[in-house]
């Protein structure tokens, strides 16, 4: 008996002709991320199937649990196709747990094997009930699955298993940009992001004196989080200063934050463009400021050719919060320092802006020089994962 931890695939299954090549980039990511680990990892169109060669389980676990394209993660005891050797070995699983009542679940792939999956599940209870007191069976409501999947060369033999993130494996849709604020919204936006398989670099918008240097290092404690699902992440600061004070200087109070936003953006998809990027990725929520309703959406995306995702979108506050707590980056996004995004924030700013009055606004702002010298200074901060950054809070 060997014991092995098995990944299945959920989502992915349902690629057929592209299958591989979604496997081959999961086995990539999980062997990256388990480099220093001491296992041996090997793949097939079923499952991927890493080996311990040490006492490092839970270690794995943890990081197999932060990789994107794994439904699942299976701990199984590994052994010969032989129905007497699984017999014992279902035996011995059983006996190594407290348990009243199980049931025996089998799957059969390998079509030759001369038992069916009934007869398995017949032989193997059987067998348990009769070298074991005080139990039974339970089709309905047992304490514990015992699942057997037969297949050519080995039997695996398992009883819980661990949820994945699911999704698809991270970099399979290419590169895009987060438009990472210090605020809730945004991490979560870009955690959703990397879900589907697009690999993500942040970006920043600073504005000293108005922010602050913990403001920065709040953003960049938030990188350091997502980067666990990443590997690592580049974060990419703008100069915003002299941008925004301009637009406070010269633009209509109720038109600022859309003309900030149409900034931003305008700065966004030129990076893109220069570094690969195939879309803007934005944590907006439909409604909840004034720069977030439809009409906002319109005339702010109206500058931009390349697509701009808003992966919570369709979210409501408290949905974002949840999620923004189990990715651990909500005690983080609460720390009380202003981003950008919300100084110099009008009383009563537009919500149905149009797109001629933008235009108006715009004429009064010699504004393509100071974008090509904000993104000219951006400066770049890598984030590896495992760095620490408690001391910047």
């Amino acid at each position: 008996m060997t014991k092995i931890i098995f990944v299945k695939y959920g989502e992915l299954n349902t690629k057929k002709g592209n299958i591989k090549f979604f496997i081959d980039a999961l086995y990539k990511n999980i062997k990256q991320k388990l480099k220093d680990c001491n296992v041996t990892i090997d793949r097939n169109i079923a499952r991927t199937y890493i080996e311990l060669q040490e006492d490092n389980e839970q270690e794995v676990i943890k990081r197999l649990q932060q990789v994107f394209g794994i439904h699942s993660i299976v701990i199984s005891n590994r052994v010969e196709t032989d129905l007497d050797i699984i017999k014992e070995e279902a035996l011995k699983t059983i006996k190594s747990r407290n348990i009243n009542t199980f049931k025996v679940s089998t799957k059969r792939p390998f079509k030759s094997f001369p038992y069916e999956s009934l007869e398995v599940n017949k032989k193997v209870g059987a067998h348990i009930l009769a070298n074991v007191s005080n139990i039974s069976v339970d089709v309905h409501d047992p304490d514990y699955v015992l699942n057997i999947e037969i297949r050519r060369d080995y039997t695996y033999l398992y009883i819980n298993e661990i949820k994945g993130l699911g999704g698809y494996p991270l970099g399979i849709q290419g590169k895009g940009i987060l438009m990472l604020s210090g605020g809730i919204d945004s991490p979560v936006a870009g955690f959703l992001s990397m879900k589907r398989g697009i690999e993500i670099e942040c970006l920043y918008f600073e504005s000293p004196p108005h922010t602050s240097p913990e403001a920065l290092n709040k953003v960049t404690k938030l990188c350091q989080i997502l980067s666990k699902y990443s590997l690592s992440l580049k974060l990419h600061v703008v100069p915003f200063t002299k941008l925004q004070e301009t637009i406070y200087k010269n633009v209509d109070p109720t038109y600022m934050i859309t003309i900030m936003r149409r900034m931003m953006y305008r700065i966004a998809e030129r990076f893109a463009l220069e570094n690969g990027a195939k879309v803007i990725i934005s944590g907006d929520s439909i409604g909840q400021v004034a720069s977030q309703t439809l009409a906002s959406m319109m005339v702010i995306d109206s500058i931009v050719k390349i697509p701009i995702i808003r992966p919570i979108a369709c979210f409501d506050k408290l949905e974002i919060i949840d999620i923004a707590k189990k990715i651990e980056t909500y005690e983080t996004s609460i720390l009380p320092f202003e981003d950008c995004c919300t100084i110099f924030v009008p009383k009563h700013p537009v919500i149905n802006p149009t797109e001629e009055k933008c235009v108006d606004n715009e004429k009064s702002l010699d504004f393509e020089e100071l974008l090509t010298e904000c993104i000219k200074n951006i400066r770049t901060i890598k984030i590896e994962t495992g760095n620490n950054f408690n001391d910047l809070l």
